[in-house]
């Protein structure tokens, strides 16, 4: 196939990209800067110059590909306008390779969030079935204002457009993770003297190495059936104090549980104490079912006991 690729320099992308070439698929990337076009040309990639506001030119590459993965957004509005601006912009261009598919059949795979379905409302493990909630006004300020992305693109699938989303975990950990949750994490210890988690800790994250969650985007792409959503899920329920611990032991730090108080939890972990203290639980199963998605890599605490972190 033809793939046209959003954000294939990113963390993510990059795996993405590599697992589309190994797989034999043809793969023009999107490149605003002459570093994002030489990393992408270094990779064997066709590199196709513009940014994610040239909507024209979105169109047009989505036309002349057979299928486009979107995993980039605008990350030059996330200081000025917050999550809420991020998500707008990125709606136009989800309805953009809309006009470029519909009718065709062909397959657009979006980035989500493992969140999005809202677990601290469920109260049970996330499943694939599970909608994302809706994103009013009231939302404008958190991580749910990116919800109305996901059901733009649920929804073009009404417009004979093969699209998906996929669910990316709150963890997707490898070795070139340098800026993600982890080395926040590791850095508020060395910084505190110790690794702290909230409560009992016996609050559960999800995971994914990155590795894995490029698999199951190609397969998504090659035979994921339209408006449905995808969980790049590993590791599904690990409660926090053990990933503390995990990393306190790396560290020579002591784990430690941090108040749920309104001031002392934000004390140590500043902006992520709102994060921190909420359950992620979410299974992969229909996605591994239908997809056929056998995530090969080492676990979140596997990952953390090799060492690449701490490094």
């Amino acid at each position: 196939m033809r793939v046209f690729v959003t954000g294939g320099t990113g963390h993510s992308g990059s795996y993405i990209v590599a697992e589309l070439l190994a797989a034999g698929h043809e793969v023009t990337g999107l490149a605003r800067s002459d570093a994002a076009a030489a990393a992408l040309s270094a990779l064997g990639v066709k590199v196709r110059r513009g940014g994610l506001e040239d909507l024209d030119g979105l169109k047009e590459a989505a036309a002349d590909s057979d299928g486009v993965i979107h995993v980039a957004h605008r990350q030059d509005l996330l200081f000025s306008g917050g999550v809420h601006a991020v998500a707008a912009a990125e709606v136009p261009i989800m309805l953009a390779y809309g006009e470029a598919l519909a009718g065709t059949g062909k397959p657009l795979v979006a980035a989500g969030s493992i969140g999005s379905p809202g677990q601290g409302v469920l109260g049970r493990t996330a499943t694939e079935q599970d909608p994302a909630l809706p994103s009013g006004d009231e939302h404008r300020a958190t991580l749910r204002a990116r919800n109305v992305v996901e059901t733009t693109v649920i929804r073009l699938a009404e417009r004979g457009v093969r699209s998906s989303v996929v669910r990316i975990a709150n963890i997707a950990h490898d070795t070139t993770d340098r800026a993600g949750f982890l080395p926040a994490l590791i850095a508020l210890a060395k910084e505190k003297g110790f690794a702290g988690y909230p409560g009992d800790g016996a609050n559960l994250w999800n995971a994914v190495h990155a590795a894995d969650l490029g698999s199951l985007f190609r397969l998504a792409l090659e035979k994921g059936p339209a408006g449905r959503y995808w969980h790049a899920v590993d590791d599904e329920g690990i409660p926090f104090r053990e990933i503390a611990e995990a990393i306190g032991s790396r560290l020579g730090v002591p784990a430690v549980s941090v108040p749920v108080d309104e001031l002392v939890l934000p004390a140590y972990f500043g902006f992520l104490a709102n994060v921190v203290t909420q359950g992620y639980p979410a299974s992969s199963l229909i996605t591994r079912r239908t997809l056929g998605w056998e995530p090969a890599q080492p676990g979140l605490l596997a990952d953390l006991d090799n060492g690449h972190y701490f490094a």
